[in-house]
């Protein structure tokens, strides 16, 4: 069993269900372990998360890829995407296979900490953010997911008032399911007409209606686009999120353009705050992702300079 020393805050990522699921079962633990004091949690997307100084002599960070900033005495890491840091100084619990509200579940039932409740949702949190669409639980599972894409992080978080197990069939979720049922197929039908090329290989899918992952999911899965990598706008307090998704394991490479980050298939950014609107959000993506062209020579430049006019 792991000795963890008590964290000053624990940091987890702001933009899904995975980092939510992980950020309150490790506020949990540490609580546990720490005398029945609640930590601070604080949660980023990617682009603030890697402007943000890392003063704490000790801290737990989850859902965001371990890199060599977070490789400090006293700090715990639980994470799952891909990285080629190893770790000499910090705690890591780092599996590929599992997310990181799985791996923090874990951690959970090594200090006696599990519940059929929290089992459940651990799991179903599991099947969405892998995307592991064999379970029978997936449509479930993205009904879950989405309620921190429709809701937010922390109205969802105040709404079961940091409680995890408040989140099992909670209401809300009879609402998810009547907007797969029916708004999503409208959704993708609206989507798959009107993808607008921002690059060779990059499309941009507006969608008015049903749930966005589940929509830009299928049109790669059925071939709709000839583009790799498709990419979703959406404006939130003021600014441009960006939302790659691929199949070939392009969509973090694209993010990263932009600060951003997440899974080889899903991944994210914000756009810069000169990016007020998704309009805007278009022609930045088409400037930056498409090569600059170099104006040609001018060819009759080019011919003088290959003539010797002093010759007769």
């Amino acid at each position: 069993m792991l000795t963890l020393p008590r964290p000053e805050v624990i940091i987890t990522h702001e933009s899904d269900l995975d980092g939510f699921v992980a950020g309150l079962l490790l506020q949990r633990l540490a609580q546990k372990l720490h005398g029945g004091e609640t930590v601070p949690l604080q949660a980023y997307h990617y682009n603030f998360w890697k402007q943000r100084d890392l003063r704490e002599k000790a801290a737990w960070v989850t859902d965001f890829t371990f890199e060599a900033r977070l490789d400090k005495p006293g700090w715990l890491v639980v994470d799952h995407h891909v990285t080629d840091t190893p770790a000499k100084n910090c705690t890591l619990r780092h599996d590929l296979n599992k997310s990181a509200g799985l791996l923090a579940y874990e951690l959970c039932c090594e200090h006696g900490l599990g519940s059929p409740a929290l089992e459940r949702i651990a799991h179903l949190n599991n099947v969405s953010d892998l995307f592991l669409e064999n379970d029978p639980d997936f449509e479930v599972a993205g009904d879950y997911a989405g309620l921190v894409k429709i809701y937010s992080f922390w109205t969802l978080h105040a709404l079961v008032g940091g409680e995890l197990e408040k989140l099992l069939d909670h209401p809300l979720l009879e609402v998810m399911a009547v907007k797969r049922r029916v708004e999503d197929p409208i959704g993708y039908e609206w989507s798959r007409q009107g993808i607008v090329e921002i690059s060779p290989t990059i499309g941009f899918v507006d969608n008015i209606v049903g749930n966005t992952n589940q929509i830009v999911h299928q049109l790669l899965d059925r071939g709709a686009s000839q583009h790799t990598v498709l990419v979703t706008l959406f404006r939130r307090s003021n600014l441009v999120f960006a939302s790659f998704r691929s199949r070939n394991g392009e969509a973090r490479k694209v993010a990263e353009k932009f600060q951003g980050g997440g899974h080889a298939n899903a991944a994210g950014a914000i756009l810069p705050k000169t990016v007020r609107t998704v309009e805007d959000g278009v022609e930045f993506l088409k400037q930056m992702l498409n090569p600059k062209v170099v104006a040609p020579l001018n060819p009759m430049a080019s011919l003088l300079d290959g003539l010797d006019l002093d010759k007769k």
